[in-house]
């Protein structure tokens, strides 16, 4: 707008609004990753991956925040997975890691008791071997 005088400036300035939603948590300025739901009927805390429109009913959580998120006593936190954010490792993870570092393993073993054992290998099937992978004889041969 325009008066006679030239522009109108606002006696306040005004802040620039960011596209990027921040956190709710009070001096808190990192960007929301997560919204947390309360559901009172249920005592549940729902927390899930960024809503997609800001609801005045939720909260916007940071990385930090939402990991750290705990309810009241005799209240419930249910956290959803985000699909397309990197699953942690489980247990049933780092079982199979450990069983493939200790199969890998397994063929130094077996290269040292074929030298002593005449250079035979303990499987009549297998060829070679190249770190975890064996070469297997045709059933035919």
């Amino acid at each position: 707008m325009e008066s006679r005088r030239g522009p109108l400036k606002s006696a306040v300035p005004s802040n620039v609004v960011s596209p990027v939603r921040r956190c709710s948590r009070t001096a808190c300025g990192r960007p929301a990753v997560a919204t947390l739901t309360y559901v009172y009927a249920d005592s549940t805390a729902v927390l899930g991956p960024l809503a997609t429109y800001a609801e005045p009913h939720c909260y916007d959580l940071c990385a930090e925040h939402s990991e750290r998120l705990t309810a009241p006593r005799g209240w419930e936190v249910v956290r959803l997975l985000d699909g397309s954010a990197p699953a942690r490792p489980s247990g049933d993870d780092l079982e199979a890691l450990a069983n493939a570092v200790r199969e890998a393993a397994r063929p130094q073993q077996r290269a040292a008791e074929a030298a002593g054992g005449g250079g035979r290998t303990a499987d009549p099937m297998e060829v070679a071997r190249r770190g975890h992978l064996r070469v297997l004889r045709s059933p035919d041969n």
